[in-house]
C-alpha cells in the first residue's frame, strides 16, 4: 500500500506524488477519501463528507502561549506580595523601635 495523501494540497504547478488531487484525478486515493476544495476529507458510507480530524498547531500554541503568560503574571503576583510583605515587616518592626 502507498503512503496516504496528504491532508491539503500544496498546489504546486507539478503534483507531489501524495497529492490528494493527483491520487483522486489517477483512481490511487484509498477508499473512503475524497477530496473538497483542495482538502482530503472522509466519505461516509451514505455519501456523507466528513472532514478528516486534525491538530490544531495553532490554537496548541496559543493555549500553550496563554498558560505561560498566565503562569508568569501569576509568579510576579507573588513576587509582588513577598516584596510587600518585606515592605510591612521592615516598617513595622522600625515603627516598634522608633516607639
Amino acid at each position: 500500500m502507498s503512503k496516504l495523501p496528504k491532508k491539503k494540497c500544496c498546489v504546486s504547478k507539478t503534483r507531489c506524488k501524495r497529492c490528494p488531487l493527483r491520487m483522486l484525478k489517477e483512481g490511487t486515493l484509498p477508499d473512503g477519501y475524497g477530496v473538497k476544495r483542495r482538502r482530503l476529507v472522509r466519505i461516509d458510507d451514505d455519501g456523507t463528507v466528513l472532514p478528516l480530524e486534525k491538530k490544531d498547531k495553532k490554537s496548541s500554541k496559543k493555549a500553550a502561549k496563554k498558560k505561560a503568560k498566565k503562569k508568569a503574571k501569576k509568579k510576579a503576583l507573588k513576587k509582588a506580595e513577598k516584596k510587600a510583605q518585606k515592605k510591612g515587616k521592615k516598617s513595622s518592626g522600625s515603627s516598634l523601635r522608633a516607639a
